[in-house]
């Protein structure tokens, strides 16, 4: 088959490697449908993933057909259309029972295996390890499009910012960065309540986009203080009940400190490659909670349903599409969003 191989820092190719076979009672083979390209996989061509060696199959969001199972698999069969989550649940040790399957024990501790410590997704056939506790069967009548962005980047955003940041009926929530993952906080934001979303990012197209997800207001970032003027929107004055952190860097963190109000949350979601400061010496007073974490993958059904119920709509993340065999191009659009005016880009074969 083809497959997108990783050959070390700014190395990839499409090429031939062997087909996936079953290797462990409890794993499945999936064609591979559907597939995206995520931020973490331009993270890992710039070496900034060491785990990942070379020889790596890259991908860990696709949706596909089961085309074989292992002799323990149950839940799923042979023909499925089904989900395939980036993250992986064994079903069995402690983490996964308790709802927590980022941190699956049995593999390893870190729930997010494919492309990474693992062959990937982004192939013509990908091996599914605990196939049938990690397989969510696709719903009929709904497409590829509409649930490819449940296998990382819609519960990402929905778990690690809206339900992080607690948030509730009547709320103002401030979400900085509107990236994929910011625009996925705000899209899901509504699902709980929260009455005004106000979108702060510095490209104009991001805005845009942000106020079609369901943002009712938008501030430029780098025009004037942006703390202010999020205090300025919010019901009295004193700040967010909840802000959302989606860039990843310590600046955007402070504006989320300068504008929540006491007993407020800040649900970090950026994944920050640099040291941050916490002021604890004012957040104390302040009654103020900071919520991080990983993706697990547990609301994949709450998000169906807001799917079919049309509370959300996930499609409207592809912007650009490409057959499978042109991944190479896909990335080029990918890795220069901006340029290119891109969120998601959507990979299909056949």
């Amino acid at each position: 088959m083809k497959a997108l191989v990783f050959h070390g820092p700014g190395d990839k190719a499409w090429e031939e490697v062997p087909d996936p076979v079953i290797q462990d009672a409890t794993d499945a083979i999936v064609r591979i449908d559907t597939t995206t390209i995520c931020g973490t996989d331009l993270h890992i061509l710039k070496g900034d993933v060491p785990a990942v060696t070379d020889g790596r199959i890259l991908g860990h969001e696709a949706v596909g057909t089961v085309t074989e199972v292992g002799p323990e698999v149950s839940g799923v069969a042979v023909g499925d259309r089904v989900i395939v989550p980036a993250v992986t649940n064994c079903g069995e040790c402690s983490y996964c029972t308790d709802g927590m399957p980022a941190h699956c024990q049995s593999v390893g501790g870190v729930g997010w295996i494919f492309g990474h410590l693992i062959d990937g997704l982004q192939a013509e056939f990908a091996r599914v390890p605990f196939a049938g506790t990690s397989l969510v069967k696709v719903p009929e009548g709904l497409s590829d499009e509409q649930v490819l962005f449940l296998t990382d980047i819609l519960p990402t955003g929905f778990e690690l910012g809206v339900l992080n940041g607690d948030v509730g009926e009547g709320d103002t929530v401030a979400v900085i960065g509107a990236g994929p993952i910011g625009l996925a906080a705000i899209m899901t934001a509504g699902m709980k309540g929260a009455s005004r979303i106000i979108a702060v990012d510095g490209d104009e197209f991001r805005l845009e986009a942000a106020r079609t997800f369901g943002a009712t207001d938008t501030i430029r970032a780098g025009s004037g203080d942006v703390a202010a003027q999020l205090k300025e929107m919010s019901p009295d004055g004193l700040g967010v009940h909840v802000a959302v952190e989606a860039v990843g860097i310590p600046e955007t963190l402070d504006t989320c400190w300068a504008a929540i109000r006491p007993g407020g949350t800040v649900a970090n979601v950026g994944v920050h490659g640099a040291p941050v400061e916490l002021p604890i010496q004012d957040l104390w007073i302040q009654n103020i909670t900071l919520r991080t974490g990983l993706v697990s993958g547990t609301t994949i059904p709450e998000l169906l349903a807001g799917i079919q119920n049309g509370e959300i709509a996930p499609e409207r993340f592809a912007t650009h599409r490409f057959p499978l065999d042109q991944i190479m191009e896909a990335y080029d659009v990918f890795g220069n969003a901006a340029e290119h005016r891109a969120l998601k880009v959507v990979l299909s074969a056949g």
